[in-house]
């Protein structure tokens, strides 16, 4: 099917308002660009064009500053307006249930249902599946590239922070918004997972209207300063957090050795270009293949604001998660061992000067280096052996259902593990 017609007309009509409101954006864009360069210099090197934005470009990461998701906050008007008590399982049932008509739904949620129920012209269900089945067996190191440097190294993007500083989310628990978003990426990188009728295409969408909830609730206190930041989870911090679930997380995992052939790097891009879609991002901020990607990163850590105290704070608490959960009976020397883990990829990642900005002590690169090798001859001989994948990568997936779901118990004291998630750690 075509690209929803009620999708594009939200989108014109968004962008058209920005442009009356004048061509000036948010001064946070760019505002350092010797710290941008400097954050930016090592993927620089694994980009083989000149990445370096137009004016064009540049413009358009400004202005995307202060673009939200019209489709997504018009549902979040309606919630506001009824209460969530009333709306939100309205929002389930249809969301649960993908037979019911969409005209039965109110309007805004009728016009959000209709547009994501129509695939983009350009989506491919193969390599949707390709893609998913490769996260699949990625195992523990996909989750860990996901979480130190995905997760921990664009907390050095600090105007991103704000929302999350703005509201509380940080004394709320660094480990209960881990374990949601874990739940949330096994749910789309489940086989079929995207597909209308799946758990992650349902919790996909649930996570564009908590954003758009977020987005006014922020939006509506005095503490929130839009000339400087622009809208919170606006399309240039979408953008950026889209890119890390499927370019850094792939830039991570061949640093850890995993073997990346362009058939897997293509169908990796692919999911997360739809899940980006579904999530809100717009359509000329969706990367095609893994250099294109690239390229979008580094023009858009460009225009990212340096590192400041959130980043240290989050950062902080996030190496501290290990020792926060709640009922695991494993002792302290296998929390310090974890924990010395991620700073250990977090320092191959970042960096000894952004270990430094993120206020964490330094490390060895240790683990990167000692599973580097055998974790390329491994995937090098998975990827060629057809058998022998399909082990391998049952096996990687067990680990990370695993992983996930002993965060999730640990994380929400006295109630279990959360059935689905609510919301993406980053925003």
């Amino acid at each position: 099917m075509g690209a929803s017609p009620m999708r594009a007309q939200a989108w014109r009509a968004e962008e058209e308002k920005q442009q009356d409101a004048g061509p000036v954006w948010p001064t946070r864009h760019g505002v350092d660009l010797v710290a941008s360069r400097a954050l930016t210099m090592r993927l620089r090197r694994a980009i083989d064009r000149d990445p370096e934005p137009d004016d064009a470009q540049w413009a358009a990461l400004g202005q995307a500053l202060k673009v939200g998701d019209p489709l997504a906050d018009d549902v979040a008007d309606w919630l506001l307006d009824v209460g969530m008590a009333t709306g939100w399982p309205v929002v389930d049932q249809f969301l649960s249930d993908c037979q019911m008509d969409v005209a039965l739904a109110p309007a805004p949620l009728a016009r959000l249902l209709h547009a994501v129920r129509h695939d983009p012209p350009w989506l491919d269900t193969a390599l949707l599946a390709r893609g998913a089945r490769f996260m699949q067996g990625t195992g523990g190191h996909g989750l860990m590239v996901l979480r130190d440097a995905g997760l921990m190294a664009g907390y050095q993007a600090s105007a991103i922070n704000q929302t999350l500083m703005a509201t509380g989310a940080l004394h709320r628990g660094t480990g209960r918004r881990v374990a949601e978003t874990g739940l949330w990426w096994l749910a789309i990188t489940a086989d079929g997972g995207l597909d209308v009728a799946a758990p992650g295409f349902a919790a996909t969408v649930k996570v564009r209207l908590m954003h758009a909830l977020v987005r006014r609730r922020v939006e509506a206190t005095d503490e929130w300063d839009a000339a400087y930041l622009g809208r919170p989870i606006n399309q240039t911090d979408l953008q950026i957090t889209y890119l890390a679930f499927s370019v850094v997380q792939m830039l991570g995992l061949r640093m850890l050795g995993t073997h990346i052939r362009p058939a897997e790097s293509k169908a990796v891009m692919h999911l997360w270009r739809y899940a980006g879609w579904l999530m809100g991002v717009h359509e000329r901020f969706l990367c095609e293949d893994e250099m294109q990607g690239r390229v979008a990163l580094f023009q858009n850590l460009l225009a990212q604001a340096p590192p400041d105290h959130s980043s240290q704070a989050l950062a902080q608490a996030l190496m501290a998660e290990p020792f926060e959960r709640h009922g695991e009976s494993v002792g302290h020397w296998r929390r310090t061992l974890e924990r010395a883990c991620h700073l250990s990829v977090a320092r191959w990642f970042v960096g000894a000067e952004g270990l430094r900005e993120l206020g964490l002590p330094q490390a060895w690169p240790w683990y990167p280096l000692l599973v580097m090798l055998p974790m390329r001859v491994w995937t090098g001989v998975v990827a060629r052996v057809p058998g022998l994948r399909a082990w391998a990568r049952r096996r990687a997936r067990a680990r990370q259902e695993s992983h996930v779901r002993r965060l999730a118990a640990a994380h929400v004291s006295g109630h279990g593990a959360p059935t689905a998630p609510g919301g993406c750690p980053r925003l």
